[in-house]
């Protein structure tokens, strides 16, 4: 009797070859940027305390009210799987004393992340993200540095077709002084006993309602950056000026507010133009007092999340890489037992100098094996038998032209 098949739970995103190799190299090309300025590797767990969520990312937003993966365990203490990265980066800094160390502490992480949403291109609720953190220093440069990390790693994957969205939050003093004339003016709307609940906790959340109603109702209402106090506005000018001499083009979207409630300052967002109403692809921004928030020290900090999925489809969209960037350098087919020991022996060699080998296994007939070989896109083909090895020498072909030579086996390496 055969098994009922299992399949993947609705919504999350999986890589099969030979998609999984675009995956990978997209997911390299966010982290490389932050290495080579200076970024460390933070490694975490994809659960954590409830409430780490709840106070850091705000019980106002839609991913504490609507959207988090919460259970209880065995211990009877509250789980929920992690929906961002920041919070949690935040708790390990607390927890290891790193904020007690060099200053600004600087990681980087990457995994899947959890939010219970609606299925659809774009969206899951499994999805892959690579994020920055910057911690302990309030200063204008790092803010710029952070954003030219995230606008490195989209061209390295070779997008164009994107923008950046640039605003500021604020301080204290321009959010307060803000929140009273935006309190008084949506006082003057009609909303439903939900919308209500979430302005009552934090009114910006308006802006980040999608719904064209809602949109419509805040299209006058008033704007945090009318309201920046004359130190926010000077931080962020400099922010600007930062950006215009590293060559970074933005927009300034004051409607901007992001996702999660612990923005302050400088906030932005990477926007793709052939994704459709999901379009979003990173983003991120400064968060002045989260570290307080969950238990830590005064200290500012600031960083983004990319994610990885969209950015693999902002990718295919523009057709910007090319599926012969992930095949082999050669396929060796041996024939015969001698010559399979032989052919390991080799790639051996060759992965050793960064060669990616791959051998025809399975003792294939030689036609079979260089239709496999055809099909697997290698770019070099040599057939390895016994006469080869006793005179030292192969017929290396190369697929895309047919064109062969016969070569040295011990100089493999410098034909390939």
């Amino acid at each position: 009797m055969v098994g009922k098949k299992i399949q993947a739970p609705k919504g999350v995103s999986e890589y099969m070859p030979p998609r999984s190799d675009v995956f990978e190299f997209v997911r390299q090309a966010l982290i490389d940027p932050a290495r080579r300025a200076g970024y460390s590797l933070m490694e975490l767990p994809v659960f954590e305390d409830t409430e780490l969520f709840t106070r850091g990312v705000g019980a106002s937003t839609d991913v504490v009210s609507k959207e988090m993966y919460t259970f209880t365990d065995r211990g009877d203490r509250s789980i929920t799987l992690r929906p961002e990265g920041t919070a949690g980066v935040m708790r390990a800094v607390i927890e290891h004393g790193l904020d007690r160390g060099p200053l600004p502490v600087k990681v980087w992480y990457s995994g899947a992340f959890f939010r219970a949403e609606r299925p659809q291109a774009g969206r899951y609720r499994q999805f892959y993200q690579v994020g920055i953190e910057a911690i302990g220093l309030d200063d204008s440069a790092i803010d710029a540095e952070v954003i030219a990390i995230a606008d490195a790693g989209f061209k390295a994957i070779g997008l164009t077709k994107y923008r950046l969205d640039l605003t500021s939050l604020g301080d204290a003093e321009s959010r307060a002084a803000h929140r009273k004339d935006l309190v008084t003016y949506i006082a003057t709307l009609d909303f439903d006993e939900a919308t209500a609940a979430r302005a009552a906790i934090n009114p910006l959340r308006l802006f980040d309602d999608k719904r064209e109603e809602m949109q419509t109702a805040m299209a006058k209402a008033p704007l945090l950056m009318d309201y920046l106090s004359d130190s926010s506005r000077a931080h962020f000018d400099q922010v600007k000026k930062y950006l215009d001499a590293l060559g970074i083009s933005y927009v300034l979207n004051p409607h901007m507010v992001r996702g999660l409630d612990y923005y302050t300052g400088t906030t932005f967002e990477f926007v793709h133009e052939l994704l459709g109403a999901q379009s979003g692809i990173g983003g991120g921004g400064r968060y002045d007092g989260l570290m307080a928030e969950l238990g830590g020290q005064e200290l500012s900090g600031i960083g983004f999340g990319l994610g990885i999925d969209r950015a693999v489809l902002a990718a295919e969209a523009e057709g910007v890489i090319a599926s012969q960037e992930f095949v082999s350098d050669l396929m060796i087919i041996p024939l015969g037992e001698l010559a399979k020991e032989q052919a390991l022996k080799i790639a051996a060699r060759l992965r050793h100098a960064n060669k990616t080998v791959e051998i025809a296994f399975g003792d294939r007939a030689l036609k079979g094996a260089m239709k496999a070989a055809d099909k697997s896109g290698a770019r070099y083909v040599v057939v390895l038998g016994d006469s080869e090895i006793a005179s030292g020498h192969v017929e290396l072909k190369q697929m895309n032209t047919g064109a062969t030579a016969s070569v040295r086996i011990d100089s493999l390496i410098n034909e390939l």
